[in-house]
């Protein structure tokens, strides 16, 4: 119930700009949201890699409606990779992009074009892209764009969702050599034809997911806070002889701090998902409606600010 609550707030524009404006919300946010622009989310980043943690770092835009929107994501991602140079960040800062956001909804081509650009700039910075999973209406053009990407930055990343039905297939297409693929559960109000909707079931698909990536050839990149899939990748990771350096773990900003300590001192890889901009509305309805528990988390995270 909540989980839909959530979903369905996510879309509302009304109810977006109502909590974007209130300054309970805006603190909510600050749990989960690095800050409005380049310099906060840098400075969440050095603190990060001065933990051991690795990071991806997402910009958080407006809707993209037209071609100067898109253009105007483009330019932020080279500028935000140029900047992430500089500082010397990048051995262990990554982007995640997502391609609405630089018009895929617009114009197929010119998204391919705005997503190589940025993907130049990675590889110029010494780093790599993830592109981002939306809703399922824009999976196979995203695959798609993957696989034109790939063809010059191989190192560019997918995100699967295991609540869409089709992932165990795409898992398999993907668990290729120098493939890299961030699974996690799912954030987008789906139909049951195209989804698992009850969180039972969504589990089990992460745990098929998982094994597929596990016992591929590519890079399994494990997004998930719930202690018992951690445990079950851990496992898995054993199960098909993987190095910790063969897998990693991701984790959102501000959510289970200490757990991403333990498995970065258990020696894995543990990479921090570090979202920063002004749009955080949608995002931080999302992640409630992962998991509503973490209502309790900002109600503590708010308590230790006053």
């Amino acid at each position: 119930m909540l989980r839909s609550v959530f979903l369905a707030a996510a879309d509302s524009s009304r109810l977006g700009r109502l909590v974007s404006s209130a300054s309970l919300g805006k603190n909510m946010a600050r749990g989960l949201v690095a800050g409005d622009d380049i310099d906060a989310v840098l400075v969440a980043a050095r603190e990060l890699a001065d933990d051991g943690l690795s990071i991806t770092v997402d910009h958080l835009a407006a809707e993209t409606a037209t071609a100067e929107d898109a253009q105007a994501t483009r330019e932020e991602y080279v500028a935000l990779l140029g900047r992430l140079q500089s500082a010397g960040l990048t051995p262990v800062a990554e982007v995640s992009v997502k391609l609405s956001a630089l018009g895929q909804r617009l114009d197929e081509k010119t998204a391919l074009e705005h997503a190589l650009a940025v993907c130049a700039a990675a590889a110029e910075a010494g780093t790599s892209v993830t592109l981002d999973a939306e809703d399922h209406t824009t999976t196979d053009s995203t695959l798609e764009i993957l696989a034109e990407l790939r063809k010059e930055y191989p190192s560019t990343g997918a995100v699967l969702q295991a609540y869409l039905r089709r992932t165990e297939g795409d898992c398999r297409e993907l668990a290729t050599a120098g493939s890299r693929v961030r699974l996690c559960k799912g954030a987008y109000a789906e139909p049951e034809s195209v989804a698992f909707t009850d969180a039972l079931d969504i589990d089990k698909s992460f745990v098929r997911c998982l094994n597929i990536l596990m016992s591929g050839e590519g890079y399994p990149m494990v997004a998930t806070h719930d202690p018992r899939l951690i445990a079950i990748a851990e496992d898995r990771a054993r199960w098909f002889d993987r190095s910790s350096a063969e897998f990693e773990f991701q984790m959102l900003y501000g959510t289970r701090p200490e757990e991403q300590a333990r498995l970065a001192a258990a020696g894995h890889t543990v990479r921090v998902y570090v979202p920063y901009g002004d749009q955080w509305y949608g995002y931080l309805m999302r992640r409630l409606a992962e998991r509503p528990a973490n209502m309790a988390f900002f109600a503590h995270a708010l308590a230790s600010k006053k």
